[in-house]
């Protein structure tokens, strides 16, 4: 989930129109506000996401651990 977060920012950055191409709307009226917007709470869940996943893999190898 963290790399598509992550990829769909980047397509985002580099195709900035996709948005309104895919979904048919265009909420800020070409002045890529929106696409802002999406560029960064796409990157902060890729964040949040990865965190995430590596601290279960932190646990999980230490629940597999002999004591």
């Amino acid at each position: 989930m963290a790399l598509l977060a992550a990829s769909l920012g980047l397509l985002t950055m580099v195709w900035k129109d996709w948005i309104e191409v895919v979904f048919r709307v265009d909420p800020d009226g070409h002045s890529g506000t929106a696409e802002a917007g999406v560029v960064l709470g796409l990157f902060a869940l890729a964040l949040l996401l990865g965190s995430v996943a590596g601290f279960e893999r932190r646990r999980a190898r230490a629940a597999a651990a002999p004591s």
